[in-house]
């Protein structure tokens, strides 16, 4: 009877009219006592959210006008699951339903129709028909000193302070958490590329050092500059482009058979990260900041530079060795995360010459 009550009093059974009410009740669903039972008893508790959510699914992946207002929703759903996975130090309560399976069902839903998708936008037979060690070497070679793109110059010799403010703001949703979903792919059995990973990992962990830690200078770059500093606050600001990206790895992550798509994607994200943070870097030395609010850039390229060659040489190669079958996966996860970040990057960079029209 106590949770009914409090179920009655927390989620009245409303009319939703938009998808951007469909998502804040589903946010309630998540903070409900046992979910799946209360589901059970009162199914109008999902029935217009599931009206709104099956529409989601049909037009995020179709030629129609609410496209992109549907993916939105659904990364938007998808990140708010995926982030049960890791631990904010907020309310206990918050993770009550981590294990739901009706939460697990969305979670699914979302992940088969928008993968599927993905998959579409990559030649899937040519990256099968590699030669893949030198696939990797090839592709690395490009990324690491990237030609200077129309997009590269902007951010080099036009992006405004505001426009950098924003950078930060959308960043931060994956910056101040960062390497978090790494983490997720330690355990098991101990070998060489295992130590390697956890080398990464403890780099980026500052050693076990808060102070040295990077998310720490992320969040004294976003202090500097006036910005909030703690993890999602600038959530509303984030395309889906990017949610698109942080969901794409919880998910190689949380499913092992993955394993070799994930450690192609961190080989393509530590090789390519030094050209993509020394443009922030020069944008924040042509607006004279000061180097706290430049330091995360500097910092990282001083480290990925040898993590990349660590991901290439001592986690990439070894696992093509070790999995001949499947060591085309490792391409795949390569050219998918490259894809991603680009979409990720070109909605920013959208965002960011129009910043002055955002208010953060």
């Amino acid at each position: 009877m106590l949770i009914k009550t409090r179920v009655d009093m927390l989620l009245p059974v409303i009319k939703i009219c938009s998808y951007e009410e469909a998502e804040q009740h589903f946010n309630r669903l998540l903070m409900l006592e046992n979910l799946d039972e209360q589901v059970k008893r009162q199914p109008d508790l999902i029935k217009n959210f599931e009206e709104f959510f099956s529409l989601a699914l049909t037009e995020a992946y179709t030629e129609n006008s609410k496209a992109e207002l549907a993916k939105g929703f659904l990364q938007r759903l998808l990140y708010r699951i995926n982030r049960l996975k890791l631990f904010w130090y907020d309310a206990l309560h918050s993770y009550t339903n981590e294990r739901s399976s009706y939460v697990k069902k969305v979670r699914h839903r979302i992940e088969s129709i928008w993968q599927t998708w993905e998959l579409t936008q990559l030649d899937v037979e040519k990256i099968q028909s590699l030669n893949v060690k030198q696939a990797l070497q090839k592709r690395a070679n490009v990324d690491l000193n990237p030609p200077l793109s129309a997009a590269k110059r902007y951010l080099q010799e036009d992006m405004n302070l505001e426009g950098y403010r924003l950078l930060l703001a959308i960043a931060s949703l994956d910056g101040l958490v960062e390497a978090s979903r790494l983490s997720r792919i330690l355990g098991g059995a101990s070998n060489e590329i295992q130590a390697t990973l956890i080398r990464v990992l403890l780099e980026e962990y500052g050693n076990g050092r808060l102070s040295r830690k990077h998310s720490t200078f992320f969040a004294q770059m976003m202090a500097e500059l006036g910005l909030k500093t703690e993890p999602e606050a600038y959530f509303d600001l984030v395309p889906w482009q990017v949610l698109a990206s942080i969901n794409h790895n919880f998910l190689l992550t949380e499913r092992k058979r993955h394993f070799l798509r994930y450690n192609g994607g961190l080989t393509y994200f530590e090789i390519a990260g030094p050209a993509i943070y020394t443009d922030y870097m020069q944008a924040a030395k042509r607006l004279q900041l000061s180097d706290a609010a430049m330091g995360y850039w500097e910092l990282h390229i001083r480290e990925d530079e040898r993590h990349g060659q660590w991901m290439l040489t001592d986690v990439a190669l070894p696992l093509a060795d070790k999995y001949p079958h499947d060591a085309w996966e490792l391409i795949l996860g390569y050219d998918q995360e490259k894809l991603i970040s680009d979409r990720a990057a070109s909605a920013v960079m959208v965002l960011i010459q129009n910043a002055k029209s955002i208010q953060i």
